[in-house]
Order: structure tokens, then sequence, then C-alpha cells
């Protein structure tokens, strides 16, 4: 655990190193998601808050999921409440609850399962989801401010969840999963090639890890990407992915953004 612990504290420090210095007007612009900067904080910082609970205590957790799914006017006050705080505060709330996520977390044994507002998680897919949701609502507020954001070899684990939930990108959308198998090949940041699916597969995907993990996250349409996409499947897919739970995401548009490697 100590591996994804440190790269999800490393997430958590270059999207805080970018917003902590803004001022109110760039806390309050508007992202893509149709959220300000602080509302995706916010959402950031409440859901670690509530991870962390997951972690600590389980039971505790569990009622309070069930309060937040049944509408609960209690638990749904307590993001607004976040909502309300100053920027300094909401900042100190999410160093205090991600931090103590994190060391919760590197204490626990991979395997290890963890309740959460679906089926319960292994600790290591909960750190991982955690590094997803940080960096995917990050580019919205990166997105949004005009800020530059190096990509690190930490999209290796957003990569991979883009491409285990292949099934679940259709099958939320109640749409038959292909049988086709499609080949991933992707450029990582250091140079690497990470790589998914068989050989001699006919549907093929393409081009950096960056893009791939834009695309999975639906922060970008995979038009407006450098990505590389052979076959109807791999076309197919990428008009649908999602790596993250929940109802079917919007995404993003065709030409909502200058096209990457252009």
């Amino acid at each position: 655990m100590n591996e994804i612990c440190k790269e999800l504290n490393d997430e958590y420090e270059a999207l805080d190193a970018i917003v902590a210095g803004l001022d109110e007007a760039g806390w309050e612009t508007v992202t893509p998601a149709e959220w300000t900067v602080k509302e995706q904080i916010v959402h950031i910082a409440f859901f670690d808050g509530t991870a962390n609970l997951a972690t600590t205590d389980p039971d505790a957790f569990r009622q309070h999921a069930k309060g937040l799914l049944s509408g609960q006017a209690e638990f749904l006050a307590q993001m607004e409440g976040l909502q309300k705080m100053a920027c300094p505060s909401l900042l100190e709330y999410w160093r205090k609850e991600r931090n103590a996520l994190v060391i919760a977390l590197s204490r626990m044994a991979p395997k290890g399962r963890l309740p959460w507002y679906g089926p319960s998680m292994s600790a290591v897919s909960f750190a991982t989801a955690r590094l997803m949701e940080t960096w995917a609502h990050g580019q919205d507020a990166v997105d949004a401010i005009g800020a530059s954001r190096p990509a690190s070899n930490r999209l290796r684990h957003i990569a991979h969840l883009g491409n285990i939930t292949f099934g679940w990108s259709f099958t939320v959308r109640q749409m038959e999963v292909p049988r086709d198998p499609v080949r991933v090949e992707l450029i990582s940041p250091s140079g690497e090639f990470w790589i998914w699916g068989p050989k001699g597969a006919q549907d093929i995907i393409r081009g950096s890890a960056e893009s791939f993990c834009l695309v999975v996250t639906q922060r970008r349409h995979f038009a407006d990407t450098d990505l590389v996409i052979a076959g109807e499947t791999a076309k197919k897919w990428m008009s649908v992915a999602q790596c993250f739970a929940g109802p079917p995401g919007k995404g993003r548009e065709p030409g909502q953004f200058p096209k990457r490697g252009a």
C-alpha cells in the first residue's frame, strides 16, 4: 500500500499547489463541468472526508451512506457546510481529511475491504479511485483557470482503471458489451510503453497515456486527443468510456478543446 498511498498523496499535493494561490475570482471560475473551482474542491474534500470515515469507522460510514443516499437533510448539509466555508478554511479541512485518509489506508492490507456507496472495495482499489477522482476533478480546475499541470506516471493507475472498466462503460448505458478484444498501447509521460489487451487484436488504441486518461474520465472527447483508434469496437468504447461509478456521464463535446498534439 505504501506506493499507491504515496502517489495518492502526490496527486493531492499537485492539485493543492494549483488552487492554493487562487484569489476569490479564481475560486469562483466556472469549470467545463459547470461547477466552480471551489465546488470541485468541495466535492473532493467531502468524499475524502467520508473515505477517511470509511477507513476508520466503517459502521459510522454505513450510517452516513444510508442517510446521504436517502436524502436525509442532516447528511446533505455536510456538503453544503463545506461550500459555505471560506476558501482557506476549506483547504485546511481538505488537508486534514486527506492526510488522515492516506495514513489510514497505508496501514491496511491491499486486499482489506472497505465499505463505500456502492459495493465494498479493496484498499488498493479504494486508493486508486481517490487518485483518479482527484486527477479528474483537478483537470476541470486546470482547464478553467488555464493552469499548467505536467503529466506524471501516476496516470498508470487511471489508465488501468480505464481498461478494466471497458464492460462497465457499456453496461451503465444499458448497451450490449462488445465481445471483440481491444488492445491499448500508450506512451507514458516518462516514455515507457503501457500495454493492455491481446496481441493480434483487430481493434487498437494508440497514443499518449494522458489523452487516454482524459477520455476515460470524460474530460475530453477522443476527437480532441492524439489517440489513434482502429476498429469499430475501439471507437464505440472511446465514445462511451467511463472509469468512474455512478450514472452515465455527460462527457465533453468534440471541438470543445484544442486538439492535443496538433
